[in-house]
């Protein structure tokens, strides 16, 4: 008996939690989805599985995503991604395996799937933003306490930013603040999105109201050209509030530990201030930043906030002054 492909990727499907569950254990369900952080099981929900569909069409079970790089697939290609195998061929017998199918069903090749680009739909998406003046991005991030220029070349405000609901699948349509991410050329790599409330200075009242899209490891929201000395930290708010007091030095925002843990450094280097984030992951980063440092000839220096973060230090609310 021979099995098509499709047919192997239809069989995967019907047990899509069980495929996610031993291929994808740092994950966990979430209503019909299975949340993790990527193809190779990384901690996180940037990836998301639908364990439960029809086999085929719009919303089949077994269709992933991941909202990071914007890669896609069935579970035959999260399997050969998982496993890191060269051949399709190899990834069908994978899957043969786990099905628990005789191996005398064979499965002919079928091509990798084309990966969508998700550094150029993340250039179009910042190309459609604009100015950060007088829009929602700029009451948000005043309402934050920042007082720093925001008229940077990383920074633009989009009216109309697309959310996908990962429980549902629907769309909606919020405004939001964009964030170019970078590359030490200076070339756009990737977009990081806040959405936004439509009446109020806040983050939008969503699961997960900040998303990336794109290559991130190693590059970094830009804010002024850094040579020989920078500060890098976690969040954009974070070091737009750092601006606000160093107005003069550059600083970049890694969007998250890991990714300010493999930031690239400029090769011109000298002194790295870190900013740190102070919880477990935020020290485990600077602890890398500190052993890279050492084995190129960069000095580094921690700068450690009274509160969670430096925008915690900068940002009081009310209720804080009257205790």
């Amino acid at each position: 008996m021979t099995v098509r492909a499709s047919d192997l990727a239809r069989r995967l499907a019907r047990h899509a939690e069980a495929v996610c569950r031993h291929y994808l254990p740092n994950g966990r369900r979430q209503g019909r989805y299975w949340l993790v952080g990527d193809i190779h099981n990384a901690q996180g929900r940037s990836l998301y599985v639908r364990l439960t569909g029809p086999e085929s069409g719009p919303g089949a079970a077994g269709r992933w995503t991941d909202a990071a790089t914007g890669e896609h697939g069935d579970l035959l290609d999260l399997i050969a991604g998982n496993c890191r195998h060269g051949k399709f061929r190899d990834a069908c017998e994978e899957a043969r395996r786990f099905l628990c199918l005789p191996q005398a069903d064979m499965v002919p090749l079928r091509p990798f799937p084309a990966r969508g680009n998700a550094q150029e739909a993340a250039r179009r998406l910042f190309r459609a933003g604009r100015p950060v003046a007088s829009t929602h991005a700029e009451a948000y991030l005043r309402a934050r306490g920042i007082t720093a220029p925001l008229d940077w070349p990383s920074l633009r405000f989009h009216p109309s930013l697309w959310y996908r609901d990962e429980a549902s699948g629907r769309r909606f349509a919020w405004p939001g603040l964009l964030a170019a991410v970078t590359d030490l050329q200076g070339r756009v790599t990737g977009v990081h999105r806040t959405w936004l409330d439509r009446e109020k200075p806040q983050k939008a009242p969503l699961p997960e109201p900040r998303r990336a899209l794109g290559h991130l490891l190693g590059n970094g929201v830009r804010f002024g050209r850094a040579r020989d000395i920078l500060v890098a930290g976690e969040g954009i708010e974070t070091i737009l509030s750092l601006k606000s007091m160093l107005p003069e030095l550059p600083m970049v925002a890694a969007l998250s530990a890991n990714h300010l843990a493999a930031l690239e450094f400029p090769p011109t280097l000298r002194r790295l201030y870190v900013a740190i984030d102070r919880d477990a992951a935020g020290f485990a980063a600077a602890a890398r930043l500190h052993e890279r440092g050492r084995l190129s000839g960069v000095d580094v220096r921690d700068l450690v906030p009274t509160r969670g973060d430096f925008n915690e230090d900068l940002y009081r609310p009310p209720s804080d002054d009257m205790s």
